[in-house]
């Protein structure tokens, strides 16, 4: 009698097999179910659900507004009783010079602010960084943050204080024989009034989030450099910024996100005193459009277009950063 022996059934072990795979592709850990951590979650998820329903309410379903950038929008007639126009609100924007005007201001301001909105918050971590003294470090951090949490209102009022036509500056001019200057109704020197204004208020900030990256650099580095007879100079150039470099990628492609948004108050509240050419910016531009003319339609139309526009830049500079081996916003799939 002849005894077969059956091969190992490899056919019916590859469907387990690839079930398995296909569980850990789709993320769970150890064949646990949706289900299953929906229950073992849900005590966390009832604590976040409150926070996606206000972002839903108030940041996610008001988008869907932007369709009146597509009509002649009339409040009275409303959505579906405002005529259907395509495009033609935004070939009408893109043929105004003053909408131009309004774009070339917002760029101009925006890359000065980058140039200071990175080395002076890097430079104040740095700074503190190198402080001994804990509750010294400790205290400069508060009042070098401070500033982040005063209103655009207080800011432009100090800064008038201190510049203005009746300011401290203006003052002192006067009491030694000179001629008073008025710096906050200049428009050649608007760029970098507000740029002051903004770096002085979030330069805390910056610094804040810097000292927690500086935090993370491990120190057994700077030792073996320093035993390696590296300077203070090439420890920061090979190290530190290394080091900082993932955040400051990360930052550099929110603040893109925001190039075309650099605030609505801190403009609104000043254009008055130096003219619509030179503090004319998107926002103000779309608050003009929309609000006061009534032009609902053109002011959505612009307001569509720089939010367009800053996805568009996150979406490029975060590629960009894939390529040079960073993380940027999100990981790489």
């Amino acid at each position: 009698m002849t005894t077969v022996v059956k091969p190992p059934a490899q056919a019916e072990r590859l469907p387990d097999a690839k079930r398995t795979s296909r569980r850990h592709k789709r993320g769970r850990a150890g064949g646990m179910s949706f289900t299953h951590r929906l229950r073992r979650d849900w005590p966390l998820l009832v604590m976040v659900l409150p926070v996606v329903v206000l972002l839903g309410v108030f940041h996610y379903f008001p988008t869907l507004g932007n369709v009146i950038a597509f009509q002649d929008y009339s409040p009275y007639a409303g959505i579906r009783g405002s005529e259907f126009i395509g495009f033609g609100n935004f070939q009408r924007m893109f043929a105004e010079p003053a909408f131009w005007k309004a774009v070339a201001n917002t760029v101009s301001i925006t890359a000065v602010q980058l140039a200071f909105f990175f080395p002076i918050p890097i430079a104040l971590a740095l700074l503190l960084n190198s402080v001994l003294s804990s509750k010294l470090r400790n205290l400069i951090q508060g009042v070098v943050y401070l500033p982040h949490f005063f209103s655009w209102v207080l800011v432009v009022s100090l800064f008038q204080q201190m510049i203005g036509g009746a300011g401290l500056l203006a003052q002192t001019l006067r009491d030694h024989g000179h001629q008073a200057v008025d710096l906050m109704t200049k428009p050649d020197t608007f760029i970098l009034l507000v740029t002051a204004q903004a770096v002085w208020k979030d330069a805390g900030w910056g610094m804040i989030v810097f000292l927690a990256a500086l935090s993370t650099i491990s120190p057994e580095l700077y030792e073996s450099a320093a035993a390696d007879g590296a300077n203070r100079w090439r420890r920061l150039w090979h190290i530190t910024l290394p080091g900082l470099r993932p955040v400051i990628v990360l930052l550099l492609i929110l603040r893109l996100g925001d190039a075309l948004t650099v605030g609505f108050e801190q403009f609104i509240l000043q254009r008055s005193a130096v003219g619509g050419g030179a503090a004319e910016v998107l926002d103000t531009y779309v608050y003009y459009q929309g609000l006061l003319v009534g032009d609902f339609g053109y002011g959505a139309a612009a307001g569509l277009f720089k939010g367009v526009v800053g996805l568009v830049l996150v979406l490029v500079a975060n590629r960009f950063a894939h390529m040079v081996g960073e993380q940027g916003v999100y990981s790489k799939s």
